[in-house]
């Protein structure tokens, strides 16, 4: 925790130093200084939730998938600061939030116990993750650029659950809630084949254990390509594909729970340029 927290504290000295020492002519005269990217990614989920406990002696083992109900349209924004020819800054933003109803169309009953028509169970996932990289080029070429990348990523997940099946039960089930940052670790290319048009690839990486994520262990991991066509030096657009994989364990007094989640899918959107 101590090595977690001095990278933490170091990273912003080291963008600090970067952005007081760079010269702006350095950088080339017909790039931006500022990029924004505002899209929508059309997001598809792998979900699996395992665990693992003891009872009587015997050790229990679970490991589940579970769905959560087609595909949800989410913002994504990303944004660009050049410092310098080999200097950047790079901003990520993505969220996603789902919930799913499942509703009993027939009353149920067996012995004493009744669940009427109408009782239902509902669910709802929240997922935010943001990073703010200090990007190098170590190769910078008239068209193409390789980066490394050092910053911080902060990542949030919270599940509900809610359920009214009559006299069996009746109120929230589930209320989990964890968020924490940790530094990231990354790379970056970019292609320029001509004037109008740019592709890049970018990979990023954190382990829980570099960060305060409580006693949450694992790991997250993203990539993502974008193709963009500029139509004149401010405005441009884009299409690409981006992957999140979010894969953590909790250990508590009574075992381990594990919760494995996949968000990919198409993104498109708008650049602006200034």
């Amino acid at each position: 925790m101590r090595n977690s927290r001095f990278i933490l504290a170091l990273a912003p000295c080291a963008l600090t130093l970067a952005l007081t020492h760079a010269l702006p002519a350095h950088a080339a005269e017909d790039d931006p200084r500022f990029t924004l990217r505002l899209g929508a990614m059309n997001i598809d989920t792998d979900n699996t939730i395992r665990g693992s406990t003891t009872v009587a002696g015997q050790d229990i083992n679970l490991s589940e998938d579970f769905d959560l109900g087609g595909k949800e349209w989410e913002p994504r924004i990303d944004g660009l600061f050049r410092i310098s020819d080999r200097q950047r800054l790079i901003f990520d933003y993505f969220k996603y939030d789902k919930d799913r109803r499942e509703t009993l169309d027939e009353g149920i009953s067996w012995g004493d116990t009744t669940v009427p028509a109408g009782s239902f169970v509902k669910g709802e996932l929240k997922y935010q993750v943001a990073t703010l990289v200090y990007d190098y080029s170590v190769v910078d070429g008239d068209r193409f650029d390789f980066g490394l990348q050092l910053g911080a990523e902060y990542a949030k997940i919270s599940a509900d659950g809610y359920a009214d099946v009559g006299d069996v039960y009746q109120g929230r089930f589930l209320n989990e809630k964890a968020d924490g940052i940790a530094p990231v670790v990354g790379a970056r290319l970019t292609f320029t084949p001509s004037e109008h048009w740019l592709i890049n690839f970018q990979g990023q990486y954190l382990n829980t254990s570099w960060g305060n994520f409580d006693d949450y262990k694992g790991d997250l991991s993203r990539a993502n390509a974008i193709v963009q066509y500029n139509f004149n030096k401010n405005f441009g657009i884009f299409a690409g594909y981006d992957w999140f994989k979010l894969d953590v364990d909790q250990k508590g007094s009574d075992g381990v729970i594990g919760l494995k989640q996949e968000f990919k899918g198409p993104l498109a959107g708008v650049s602006l340029s200034f």
